[in-house]
């Protein structure tokens, strides 16, 4: 993460680009540690106990990075939106967990929510 910060500081602005793979990365953290989360049987289990720290603690210094250059109301509904949605594939996949009705319709208005807020809003950019 040292590494990261260095590369991310010597640079004078981060590129769109960057950003989003960068939110990517925290996204990703942020669900490693919510799967590992469950799977340590409220932290009775050693190993998934510190997948989830460590994945959280990704996440959350990888947002960090990432509200260097996006407004945290962009950063947090793309973070909390695609998270959500790649957390309820995992419980789908690994735990053999069924969506129904409700499930999709919340999720189609998060979905709807995150596309307003990038596409829609004439709110400047930070």
């Amino acid at each position: 993460m040292i590494i990261l910060n260095e590369f991310f500081l010597r640079q004078s602005k981060i590129t769109a680009m960057q950003t989003f793979l960068i939110l990517f990365f925290a996204i990703l953290s942020e669900v490693i540690g919510t799967v590992s989360l469950k799977l340590s049987n409220g932290f009775t289990k050693p190993v998934p106990s510190i997948v989830v720290v460590i994945g959280y603690g990704a996440s959350f210094y990888l947002l960090s990075l990432a509200l260097k250059a996006m407004p945290i109301g962009v950063a947090y509904a793309i973070w909390s939106g695609v998270g959500l949605i790649l957390t309820v594939i995992a419980g789908m996949i690994v735990w053999r967990e069924t969506l129904d009705w409700a499930r999709v319709v919340g999720i189609v208005l998060i979905l709807i929510g995150v596309i307003f807020i990038n596409v829609i809003s004439k709110s400047p950019a930070g």
